[in-house]
Formats: structure tokens, sequence, C-alpha cells
């Protein structure tokens, strides 16, 4: 059986070479997102059974969902620093264990305390892990490819909710007062396992960097080594302080926050989404969910490596940010009638979900060295708090107005100002993008 390329030139010495690393590091780095994702998530499905047993408004759920991202604010950038000192195997395994042993707890979820506080620590918990793998592949891949290796990465987050949704829904049909156990708590528990188990395979199969990759040659160490020294040389190298007081990083943060406010206002209320159209059953709701992140999927790909062939940022990005706020309206325009809210749910995941992968080959092109382990941290840290503030407003709003459809304009318009910024601000070639 002939294994496909990720890189479809005339496959030169050199992308074999890539394609080579990219098949060692890929595969591994998107199961442990996709473990990580569906225990960041899994919050949307439990919440489907958990506000009814525990009396829960949509206030104390958008909270419980949101304050997760405090956690990570606070503990991004030590937690990014540290992966650069200690190694990226090692930090990255410490990380997916701590997170998996914190999300099985929720199951003694009792009472709004215990679930903020819960979500606070799980943040703790996995602070770094998002931001190490965007910095681990600067590592590897230069800004050419990085737009393909991040999409392939970042594909987890579609490929999550494609068979995350049914998983989950199976659990909360198949587990129903198990073991002494509500459905919302064996789902918590048994999507732990996952996590863990990963965590202590990965200190066996990832290297920390090209240097202890024992299946490469000097050679080809040597060649990949080169080509990453030699585009930082066109990059900036900043000292930390120099790094809080960069002009661009403002907006960098900016712009990340207006696209998280939509992945995570959609990712947290889909299942309940779905489920004001008038379907009930869990199961069903899953399903359904995995159309807007099987459409994503092949739109984060196809942008992706559209991006790199071009070397043009700015446009791709702005598109994929108006088609996701386009497809947010048409849900909350048809927020009861179950075919086109799905339209727009899918439209608008694809988009949100595309301009996430577009953005971080924008910053990771300026910056390199432990400005770009600080820069990175910094942008995701800072941008991801709209995982905070986009369930909780929606959840608000929802308790307020009793409109649904007026939270999805709200997103819609943060996902459009995050598109406009980057066509007024950033500039049409970057560092590392020119030859």
């Amino acid at each position: 059986m002939v294994r496909p390329d990720f890189f479809d030139s005339t496959l030169s010495a050199e992308n074999k070479l890539y394609n080579k690393a990219a098949w060692r590091l890929i595969p591994l780095l998107f199961i442990c997102y996709v473990a990580a994702y569906l225990d960041r998530v899994n919050v949307g499905f439990a919440e489907l059974q958990m506000k009814t047993d525990l009396k829960f408004s949509d206030t104390v759920y958008g909270l419980g969902a949101g304050i997760f991202f405090i956690g990570y604010f606070f503990f991004e950038v030590p937690s990014n620093i540290l992966l650069e000192k200690v190694g990226a195997r090692l930090w990255i395994a410490r990380i997916m264990v701590s997170w998996g042993i914190v999300s099985g707890l929720m199951i003694f979820v009792r009472s709004a305390e215990i679930l903020y506080l819960l979500r606070f620590i799980l943040g703790m918990a996995e602070a770094g892990f998002f931001p190490g793998i965007i910095l681990y592949l600067t590592y590897w891949f230069p800004s050419r490819l990085r737009g393909q290796m991040i999409a392939l990465f970042m594909l987890a987050i579609a490929i999550t909710g494609v068979i995350g949704g049914p998983i989950s829904g199976l659990i909360m049909t198949a587990f129903r007062d198990s073991q002494g156990l509500k459905a919302w708590q064996m789902l918590f528990l048994l999507e732990a396992i996952p996590s863990i188990a990963i965590g202590f395979l990965v200190p066996l199969l990832l290297p920390n960097g090209v240097q202890s990759a024992r299946w490469l040659s000097e050679r080809e160490k040597v060649f990949l080594d080169q080509n990453i020294r030699t585009e930082n040389r066109s990059k900036h190298h900043l000292t930390l302080r120099q790094v809080f007081a960069e002009p661009r990083i403002p907006l960098f943060c900016i712009v990340y926050f207006c696209s998280s406010a939509g992945l995570y206002g959609v990712a947290f209320w889909l299942p309940q989404i779905i489920s004001n159209t008038g379907i009930t059953n869990p199961l069903t709701i899953g399903l359904l969910s995995t159309i807007p992140y099987g459409l994503a999927g092949f739109s984060m790909v196809a942008f992706g490596k559209s991006s790199d062939l071009r070397r043009e940022r700015r446009w791709h990005f702005a598109i994929a940010a108006f088609l996701g706020a386009i497809g947010l309206s048409i849900s909350a325009i048809s927020i009861h009638n179950t075919i086109l809210s799905m339209f727009g749910l899918s439209v608008g995941t694809a988009g949100i979900l595309t301009a996430l992968v577009l953005f971080w080959p924008i910053p990771t092109a300026v910056f390199a060295g432990t400005s770009a382990a600080v820069s990175t941290a910094l942008v995701n840290s800072i941008g991801s708090l709209a995982g905070f503030a986009g369930p909780y407003v929606i959840g608000k709003v929802n308790d307020q107005v009793k409109r649904p459809d007026f939270s999805l304009y709200l997103i819609a318009l943060t996902v459009a100002i995050g598109g406009i910024l980057v066509l007024l601000f950033v500039p049409r070639q970057l560092p590392a993008d020119v030859d």
C-alpha cells in the first residue's frame, strides 16, 4: 500500500523529508488534541442532563463551561516557557495525564461551586498544550508549510466533533443510572480514560525536537535544522520584556479572541442549539452535530493548503471569518427550523474553525526563539478568554431575553470583526513568508 503524501509538488528530496517528519509527528499530535478537545467540550453534552439533575440555570452552566479559560489564562505563559525548558515530550505527557484525571473528577460535581472549581483546575492542567504544540511545529516545519501542518493538527477539532458527538450521545443514552452514576457522570468518567492512557505513551513516541529524533539520519537533522535557522534569521527575536511591549501582540490577541468566541460559542452550545430546533434525543443530537464538523474538516485542510501555496494569509483568514459570521446569522434567523439551522451551523462552524487554522501561521511567521514561545502562549491565553466570555454571554443572554438567536448574532458580529481587523492591520507579506 502506498502511503499518501502531505505535499503534492514534485516530491523532491526536501518534500519527501517533510513528508517523513509529518507522518511521524502529526498523527500522534492529532490524537492528543482529539483527547484534549473532547475533555474540554464534553460538558456541552453533559449539560443536556446535568442542568436538570443539578438545577443549573444557563448562566451557571455558561460560567462553569467558560471558567476553564480563567485557569488556562493564568498558567498558559509559564507552561509554554517550561515546555521550552523541560522539553515537549515530558511536558505534554504531564499535561495530558493531569487534565485526564481532573476531567474524570467531574463526576463529583454536586453544586455550582464544585463545577466552577473543577473547570478552573482543568484549565490550569491543560494550560500550555495547544500553544506548546504550535510552538513545537515551528521547530520542524518552515512557514511555507505551516498552514497545512497546523490545519492537519487542528483537524482534530473537526474530527472530535464528528466522532465525539455520536460517542457522547451514545454514552448519554446507554449509561442512564449505570453503576449508581448518572449518564453525564459516566460521560466524564469514560472520556477521561483516553487522555490518561495517551499521556503515558507520549514520552515513548514523541521526540523533543529534530536532534532527538531517532528516525532521522544526521544529514536529515542538519538539513531540517538549517532550514529553520535560516528562516528564523528573518524573524524578530525579542526579550521577555519586549514581547509584552510589542504593539502587534494586542492585535493578534484581539483577532484570536474574536475567532475563539465563535469556536467556543458553537462548541459548548451546539447540542443546545440543535435541541432548540425540536430535536430531543441525545443520540440524534450527537449524530446531527457531526455535520458541521465534517464540513469544517474539509474546509480547514483546503484553505490551509491554498494559503501555503499562495503565501497569502490575510484574505484566506478574512473570507473564512466572514463565512463563519454569515453561517451563524443564518442559524439565528432559522433557530426553530432544523434543516436551515443545520445549514447555517455547518457553514458557520466551517468558517470559524478554518479561520482559527489560518490565524496561527501569521504570528508564527513573525516571532522566533523564546519570543515565539512567549508570544504564542500570550496570544493564546488572552485570546482564549473568549472561551470564558463566549459561553457565559450566551448563557446570560439566553436567561435574560429568552431569545437564543440574539446570542448567535452577537457571536457572528464578533467573528466578523476579527476578519476586518486582519484585513486592516496585518501586512500583505510577513517576514517568514518572503522568499
